[in-house]
């Protein structure tokens, strides 16, 4: 229904369910295969998609166990230690996702806080550093603490720049990290720390449960966290903390005329992402063992975002996804790894043109009480229509 002077009407709840279906792209229009996905894990109850997501984590955790003969690397190439490799560059995109897919501040060093997670507990844990020593378990929290707190350091001067301009800065400030590694003495440079310390333990022969050379205990490690991070990173999605990330990516001026704080969640954004990406370099400085300046490149950076890019900035599940790949396609196709860059590339502009949002493209839809608010629409147009009386005594439908 509608008026010649004002604007068109939804009358009954009926229309309100077809426009809800346009704007959930439920409508009658064929969709794609990630959209019936999404629709059909949106249709199943609570209790139903933890029960998948339990199967799905107990086939994550048996992953270096099974060692399935299709998907496992090349006899080169230890499969448990590949898995963690796997594990950690997902952990690193589900970091890079919250800076890049949520609040769409394009950073272009992050492999930077990767560094600083990296010395951290590197300058904490090494017989080759003069600094105090601790415990490994306790270097992963002041890791992140550190990298947050350089996280905000970044951000306070350089997030009132755009596009570009934020993308120079954020480059810059890594190659900054990677020449200072370089130039002070207290970093070793090329020589770098010796015999990093990791987590407790030891097996019936007395050799330590987390070693360098056993990739199982490190990739069950890592993929706890990953559990934890992506419970954690889920709920501020669906928070004030992620609409407002939502609408800062989508139009800054916007969200800034109706109120959001966009400074402040920006820099909550690379605080957070920060403290992520110091979380994954102290579990790869662990497992390594050994950390020098040269793995702090642009190019490992650039990994980083291919990583998000590739899987769908905006869905951490799509990061997850992107992460893990870029990680095992080089190990898993030992002829091709001199050429991933390359491969990488083109794979990317290929995404780009068939499709733009990646792999996995975030679904936009209500981020908080949508799925309630769709069922109650669904449960109203499904009653009875019942007939109103109206001023001259008929009845209307």
């Amino acid at each position: 229904m509608s008026t010649t002077d004002g604007p068109t009407l939804i009358p009954d709840a009926e229309s309100a369910k077809d426009a809800i279906d346009r704007e959930t792209s439920r409508g009658p229009r064929k969709l794609g295969w990630y959209s019936r996905a999404g629709d059909w894990w949106a249709e199943r109850s609570r209790p139903q998609q933890w029960a998948f997501l339990v199967i799905v984590v107990v086939l994550a955790y048996a992953l270096p166990v099974l060692n399935p003969p299709i998907i496992t690397t090349e006899p080169g190439n230890d499969w448990p230690i590949a898995c963690f490799q796997m594990a950690l560059y997902a952990l690193v995109a589900v970091g890079l996702n919250v800076v890049v897919g949520y609040a769409g501040l394009l950073d272009l060093g992050y492999v930077a806080f990767f560094a600083v997670g990296s010395y951290t507990a590197a300058m904490l844990t090494s017989p080759d550093s003069p600094f105090l020593h601790i415990p490994y378990l306790w270097t992963v929290p002041v890791a992140m603490a550190v990298t947050m707190f350089f996280g905000v350091f970044l951000g306070v001067p350089t997030l009132r720049l755009r596009g570009d301009y934020l993308a120079i800065v954020t480059l810059g400030f890594g190659e900054i990290v990677r020449i200072l590694a370089t130039i002070i003495p207290a970093f070793h440079g090329q020589v770098g720390f010796q015999n990093v310390g990791h987590p407790p333990g030891v097996d019936g022969t007395g050799r330590p449960i987390f070693s360098n050379s056993n990739g199982t205990p490190w990739y069950w490690l890592v993929l706890t966290v990953i559990i934890i991070i992506l419970l954690l990173v889920g709920n501020l999605e669906r928070s004030r903390v992620g609409r407002a990330w939502v609408a800062i990516r989508e139009d800054e001026d916007a969200a800034e005329i109706m109120g959001v704080p966009v400074f402040k969640y920006k820099v909550w954004a690379f605080a957070i992402g920060a403290g992520i990406g110091g979380l994954s370099g102290a579990l790869a400085a662990g497992q390594l063992g050994f950390v020098n300046n040269q793995k702090f490149d642009v190019v490992t950076s650039m990994l980083f975002l291919a990583a998000v890019v590739l899987g769908g900035a905006g869905n951490k599940v799509g990061a997850l996804l992107g992460g893990a790949i870029v990680a095992y396609l080089p190990l898993r196709f030992t002829a091709i790894a001199p050429y991933k860059y390359l491969i990488f590339g083109l794979a990317l502009i290929i995404i780009m043109i068939f499709r733009a949002k990646g792999l996995l493209a975030a679904r936009q839809k209500l981020l908080a009480y949508g799925k309630s608010t769709y069922a109650r629409v669904i449960a109203r147009s499904e009653q009875p229509r019942t007939s109103e009386p109206t001023a001259d005594g008929g009845k209307k439908q």
